[in-house]
């Protein structure tokens, strides 16, 4: 990302899930720990991109539309469906304040996003009548699943009312089959797994600490003791 094309507005951190693409009901793991998740606005095409980054490879990077919807499924864990990268993001956070913080902030993007388009179609129209779709506009794109024709008919949709029913179907769907529950103990374990780290690590701090101390202490009866048999031996020679 260019610094000066994009500029970070909120960032925090959670475990990054995608949908399984085959399955569509299942969880996969995008690393073994949290990532930083972060809100940026590309001011040269006016959009808001959620994107997160494990290492070199971009594990989210979702351009967020006013049709796109952020929902909590449990005290710690939220989704939301982008059909124009056909797939639906988790996000598992370490507490219900993180994940309220997101949510609010996804609001506000939205509705950024809202009024973000409706300016450049204003500005495109005043400049240029006869050009009906900017370069820079976001619009759905067809999508071609791998799921069957049975539902290609809900990926292919061109128009905002048919995409947000299509979020709305699979969200329901995957509600229907469980795998919101799944997901919630995916989250809580690696919340715990990140949790227990942190507990050995002060563990292995603290260990190390009264190992320190018992030295010095060892250290210092030592001393006391060969004070005490100095001054013994000073008496007697008196």
């Amino acid at each position: 990302l260019h610094p000066c094309r994009e500029q970070p507005i909120f960032s925090t951190r959670a475990h990054v899930f995608q949908i399984d693409p085959a399955t569509k009901r299942n969880w996969i793991p995008a690393s073994k720990h949290a990532l930083t998740v972060s809100y940026f606005y590309d001011a040269t095409r006016s959009v808001y991109r959620i994107i997160s980054v494990g290492g070199t490879k971009a594990i989210i990077n979702s351009t967020i539309t006013p049709n796109m919807t952020f929902t909590k499924t449990s005290q710690k864990f939220g989704q939301w469906a982008d059909s124009r990268a056909n797939t639906v993001y988790g996000l598992g956070f370490a507490s219900e304040q993180h994940l309220s913080q997101f949510a609010e902030k996804f609001q506000e993007v939205k509705e950024a996003a809202r009024v973000a388009r409706e300016k450049c179609q204003d500005k495109t129209e005043l400049t240029n009548p006869a050009l009906s779709i900017p370069s820079h506009q976001v619009l759905p794109s067809p999508i071609i699943s791998s799921n069957g024709p049975g539902e290609d008919k809900l990926f292919r949709s061109q128009s905002a009312d048919v995409e947000i029913s299509t979020e709305k179907e699979r969200l329901k769907k995957m509600l229907s089959e469980g795998s919101v529950s799944e997901v919630q103990w995916e989250a809580e374990f690696f919340s715990l797994q990140d949790n227990n780290s942190k507990l050995v690590a002060a563990l292995h701090e603290a260990n190390a600490s009264v190992e320190q101390w018992k030295k010095e202490l060892a250290a210092y009866q030592e001393e006391t003791e060969a004070l005490r048999q100095r001054v013994s031996q000073e008496g007697r020679g008196t």
